[in-house]
């Protein structure tokens, strides 16, 4: 019997010495994770706005189409620069396999290999190697 009250307190230690260590571990892993969020949030702020500015640039592409002016081209180019610049990324998808995690069927066609992209209606982007906005897509049907 004494014994056993004699190991009571080496026991009580040692199992609040393991509730600390577990409370500290997850602690830190909370610091991490919300470092971890808060880097996120920076980094994709603004996408949105990003988002706005494609719109944009998609509107003075179609007008490029049709008026051939050199300067409007010229201020694609820099506008295009600068995107890339905050890491925009245009998705490459013609002629691919059809993947529906950075692309958007709509439509099925004939007349080539089955499930690759026959045409691209809509770009895509990946901002710092995330989806922005998935590319609208016709696919090959088999």
């Amino acid at each position: 019997m004494a014994d056993l009250k004699k190991d009571q307190p080496k026991k009580q230690i040692e199992d609040l010495t393991n509730r600390w260590k577990r409370a500290l571990a997850d602690y830190q892993n909370l610091e991490k994770r919300y470092e971890k969020e808060k880097a996120d949030f920076v980094q994709f702020a603004n996408s949105n706005l990003i988002l706005k500015l494609l719109n944009i640039l998609g509107h003075l592409e179609k007008a490029s189409e049709h008026l051939k002016d050199e300067g409007l081209d010229l201020v694609i180019v820099e506008f295009k620069r600068l995107l890339d610049n905050e890491g925009l990324e245009e998705i490459d998808c013609l002629g691919k396999p059809f993947d529906p995690e950075i692309m958007e069927a709509i439509e099925v066609v004939k007349g080539g290999e089955a499930n690759r992209v026959a045409e691209v209606v809509g770009k895509g982007y990946l901002l710092k190697g995330r989806l922005l906005s998935a590319a609208k897509v016709k696919v090959y049907k088999e």
